[in-house]
């Protein structure tokens, strides 16, 4: 008997110790397998069987198991991370307090529970830190605490290298830890250092092969650096490994949007909608991906019925007012357009807005209207002062482009003679100068654009394309003929049919030239 109630402890040990990786693993379904039978008699079960309810949504249902021990401290700490996510700042700290006070002089796990709280509930970060550290001192000196502290660190602005150091110290360790590798990926992968993310990404999988998270952060960092197939087939992966939840099968689908799979991004988050019942964010992937696949119809019936089902506006994105601006541009509504584009910029929190800005132009521009190209410019424009002496060329290029095409010259002629002195190197600055001179000068009478021409001809090294020679050519021939100079003219118009033989204006000048000489001739 006795060494049945020895291996009957062992297994509900490894049991329990496994549930708690299921959560860590954010497997919550398979969690509430193991932990259920276990939370009636174990304290520590019932409150890690409350956080994968609470994991997959569950609120009410989370609440009443943690209330199950309700002088615990590690339920108490399941309710002050209720009270933190709900926003109840002050209920969470007195169940921190509350949870810290019950700690006799050696107690390390209370602190950590606190500690655990106010991490993953949304409390300050700082007093996360302070909890850790105490129960590190008192004798936590473990992977989870290390962990946990390394993620409230970074959480603090400049605290990304104590986090790494925490990580790191978790690795050396023990080399095994799959959770510690997936956080330095992350944090390599915040830092846009997409190579160490991906090796460390790949050393997660290596240590631990049944943990699903490193697949789904190698999606993200795979569709950062534009290798979409290799994202798709990570958050499958990924798939296969989790419990398959409709949260899970709602990533599969945002992935399929952003590894640009549009068409199988919608046909998976209807399924979604028709087996798990509907969330609103689902509206917006569907909305999304349908502008993206040119279906402006249902993309804007599922963006209307994402805003009318999502009644928190803090999960209302810029990105939604975004993409009704893009819907109502393709669809040529103007006024329409302009008021989400507003409204984007208007809870765009990001301190360059530039981004933003761009954004708009692309959506204006797709108008394929003169309107649509002033507004354009109007937003590009703004994009390049926001961006200051960080402009690239391509910032001037895109606002020279629409305000050429809204037949804004002046404005034109200034965005490609300041991308010309300050990108030097950019032909295309040139070219365009020239263009906008010809377009002013659309009879060739004045010749201003000649010499523009002449010098973006002249650049050595440097391979024309066909089409812009042509119409350099074009309008060089014009001035030459105006200025009734024949040789010029003809030698324009022979390289121009040397470009494009049934050209109507080489055709043209050639028949207006022969019939000239023959009268002439008469």
């Amino acid at each position: 008997m006795a060494a049945l109630s020895s291996f009957t402890l062992g297994s509900q040990a490894q049991n329990l110790d496994e549930g708690i990786k299921m959560v860590k693993y954010e497997r919550y379904t398979s969690a509430e397998k193991i932990l259920q039978p276990l939370a009636a008699g174990n304290a520590v079960a019932n409150y890690y069987y409350g956080l994968a309810e609470l994991g997959e949504g569950n609120k009410t249902e989370a609440q009443a198991i943690f209330l199950k021990f309700p002088d615990d401290a590690a339920n108490m700490a399941g309710m002050a991370r209720m009270a933190y996510l709900a926003g109840n700042t002050a209920e969470g700290e007195r169940l921190t307090k509350a949870i810290t006070d019950k700690a006799k002089k050696r107690d390390w796990e209370p602190f950590a529970f606190a500690a655990d709280a106010i991490n993953y509930g949304g409390g300050a970060p700082q007093d996360a830190v302070k909890y850790y550290e105490e129960a590190i001192k008192r004798g936590g000196d473990n992977a989870n605490n290390h962990i946990g502290l390394g993620d409230a660190y970074q959480k603090i602005q400049g605290g990304g290298g104590k986090a790494m150091d925490n990580y790191e110290w978790v690795t050396s360790k023990d080399p095994k830890n799959s959770l510690s590798f997936s956080r330095i990926g992350k944090l390599w992968y915040d830092a846009r250092n997409y190579t160490d993310a991906l090796t460390n990404y790949q050393k997660a999988k290596d240590a631990d092969p049944s943990n699903p998270l490193p697949y789904s952060d190698l999606a993200n960092v795979y569709f950062y650096v534009g290798k979409y197939e290799l994202a798709k087939q990570n958050i499958e992966q990924y798939l296969n490994l989790s419990d398959q939840s409709c949260d899970d099968k709602i990533r599969y689908a945002n992935i399929l949007f952003l590894a640009k799979y549009y068409p199988d991004a919608v046909s998976k988050m209807n399924e979604v909608i028709g087996k798990c019942g509907e969330k609103p964010y689902m509206y917006r992937v569907l909305g999304y991906s349908q502008y993206e696949t040119k279906d402006y119809a249902n993309a804007l019936s599922n963006m209307r019925t994402f805003f009318q089902k999502q009644t928190d506006a803090k999960k209302i994105l810029p990105s939604d007012y975004m993409y009704l601006g893009r819907i109502f541009s393709a669809e040529k509504q103007p006024d329409s357009a302009d008021f989400y584009f507003m409204k984007a910029i208007a809870v765009d929190t990001a301190a360059d807005k530039s981004a933003t800005y761009n954004e708009i132009a692309d959506g204006y521009k797709s108008m394929n209207t003169q309107e649509g190209y002033a507004a354009s410019a109007k937003y590009y424009k703004m994009a390049l002062n926001a961006k200051g002496d960080k402009a690239s060329a391509l910032d001037y290029f895109n606002y020279g482009l629409m305000a050429y095409y809204s037949k804004q010259y002046d404005s034109a002629a200034k965005a490609y003679l300041d991308m010309e002195t300050k990108f030097p190197d950019q032909p295309s600055a040139t070219y365009w100068r020239a263009r906008v001179a010809a377009a002013v000068d659309n009879e060739g009478k004045t010749g201003a654009a000649v010499p523009l021409f002449e010098k973006w001809l002249a650049i050595p090294n440097y391979q024309h394309k066909s089409s812009d020679l042509n119409l350099a050519y074009q309008y060089l021939a014009i001035v030459a003929y105006n200025k009734n100079d024949k040789k010029a003219t003809l030698d324009y118009v022979a390289k121009i049919k040397s470009i494009d033989p049934e050209n109507a204006l080489a055709k043209q000048l050639e028949d207006i030239l022969s019939k000239q000489a023959s009268s002439k001739k008469k």
